[in-house]
């Protein structure tokens, strides 16, 4: 079995607390995991983590058979760009430039060839075709979403993490959500890793991982 998340021994503090403790988690490629705990628990900072963006206090972070401690500066930067898809809570879209325009820079920062083919291609499977031309301000935050998640597939990545992509969504557009998730990240075989608070998220992912706030 092939693991695109591999967590042994975790432990990351701000200051005198700490914010994440945990012993093992692991994902295979191609699967889906929920991470869920209460608002407070450290799912966004275990996020970052697996992300790089930060780097722990101890333990072992292997992402896509990589240790991420050993990838540093702009190899790290280059790793996360080509193999990680992000989708934040703050969607993080560029108000200045259309939504066409936000999924190309995509490609630009993971240094592979610009593919507009491929733009279409998840513009079209997003239902976003007509809508190039919008900037953010004009969309909903349905569509804003998925605008993200098509800006976090661009690149072909193995690992496309959300975090809490159901907070802001009524029942009926969390279930969307989360099957959207699930099948671009099924289509373009990504590992699917979604950290949520949100109970209603139970039951839709392969894999559960509960997070509980450190002692």
């Amino acid at each position: 079995m092939t693991l695109a998340i591999n967590v042994t021994d975790l432990r990351f503090a701000h200051g005198a607390r700490t914010v994440v403790d945990i012993g093992r988690c692991q994902l295979a490629s191609g699967q889906s995991m929920a991470v869920i705990g209460p608002s407070g628990c450290g799912k966004t900072t275990f996020l970052h983590l697996l992300a790089g963006l930060i780097r722990p206090g101890s333990g072992v972070i292997r992402v896509l058979d990589r240790d991420l401690s050993q990838l540093r500066g702009s190899e790290l930067d280059r790793f996360r760009g080509r193999h990680i898809g992000l989708v934040f809570q703050r969607l993080h879209l560029l108000p200045a430039l259309t939504i066409h325009q936000n999924v190309l820079l995509a490609q630009r920062l993971a240094r592979v060839p610009l593919d507009r083919t491929r733009v279409e291609a998840l513009f079209d499977r997003l239902n976003l075709t007509g809508l190039e031309g919008y900037k953010p301000s004009m969309l909903s935050q349905g569509q804003a979403q998925r605008v993200a998640i098509a800006r976090a597939l661009v690149h072909g990545p193995e690992l496309l993490m959300a975090d809490e992509p159901t907070s802001a969504l009524d029942d009926g557009h969390a279930v969307e959500a989360l099957a959207l998730l699930q099948e671009s990240a099924r289509a373009a075989g990504a590992a699917l890793l979604v950290v949520t608070h949100d109970q209603r998220v139970r039951g839709h992912l392969e894999h559960e991982f509960e997070m509980v706030t450190p002692a």
